[in-house]
């Protein structure tokens, strides 16, 4: 028997809160990468060949004092001629440091470097301007700095691809009334070019699929009730709704699983 209502499923909560926390994650990685190939890498580089030289201050001045007894005026003016010892490759530090680079003032103290501690002078140092405390074990360098950008871009496009199809979503509906489907993508099938209705997912996973006649020849649409409408009880289940419509309408094959209960011996 026809029910003449008309029946509109649109997408659900559940569909739109999967996609906006799939683009979401998407977007911070995009943002991460980003940071990493344009300035933290970089940053990261600065700090590991700054730390160097605080372990280089402390190891010269160990050997100079072992041969000729240092005194605070000839170890600052040794040190004050000193500079960090950065890579060749510029581009794996920042672009805003000025090279050459002379040591910081506190390995220009005779002082402070004669305790030899490189490690304690350094976590002092770092403290005060915010760097890590424990820096990388060794230098990123040009190729492993290109690949953020690499990554970047793909979870750019992964983030656009995902947002395309979430706005689209958006704008869709699947809707039944008296004479016909009407697909997410507009498709108008009438009941009466229906042949197969394929339920056998539709219990588990939500997922129907018609295989219907055309003048080209035979077709098939999905119909995905997690998608629009849902099964949500508190909505009367909309997709069920649609489904029980289009049930009562087929006049074709319906294909299911076969659920055989065991004889009471």
């Amino acid at each position: 028997m026809s029910h003449p209502e008309k029946i509109i499923c649109k997408p659900t909560p559940w569909f739109l809160l999967r996609a906006g926390v799939i683009l979401a994650m998407f977007s911070v990685f995009s943002v991460w990468f980003y940071i990493d190939g344009t300035t933290g890498y970089r940053q990261k580089n600065y700090e590991y060949y700054l730390h160097a030289t605080f372990e280089k201050a402390t190891s010269t001045f160990s050997k100079m004092n072992a041969e000729t007894p240092l005194t605070e005026q000839t170890w600052r003016e040794f040190a004050s001629k000193q500079t960090v010892d950065f890579p060749k490759d510029s581009t794996v530090l920042p672009s805003d440091i000025e090279l050459p680079e002379p040591w910081p003032e506190v390995l220009m103290d005779y002082n402070q470097v004669k305790t030899l501690q490189h490690n304690h002078l350094w976590r002092d140092f770092s403290g005060k301007l915010e760097y890590d405390e424990e820096p990388i074990e060794k230098p990123y360098d040009a190729g492993k700095i290109k690949e953020q950008f690499n990554v970047f871009f793909i979870c750019v496009g992964l983030s656009l691809i995902t947002l395309f199809f979430l706005l689209r979503t958006i704008r869709r509906s699947l809707i039944v009334d008296e004479k016909s489907l009407i697909t997410a993508d507009g498709k108008n099938i009438p009941y009466q070019s229906m042949r197969v209705l394929d339920l056998r997912k539709w219990a588990t996973k939500g997922i129907a699929f018609i295989e219907y006649e055309t003048p080209a020849g035979m077709k098939r649409n999905r119909i995905d009730g997690l998608t629009y409408g849902g099964f949500s009880e508190k909505n009367n289940q909309p997709a069920e709704q649609l489904m029980s419509q289009i049930r009562s309408n087929f006049t074709g094959e319906i294909v299911d699983y076969v659920v055989e209960e065991k004889a009471e011996n």
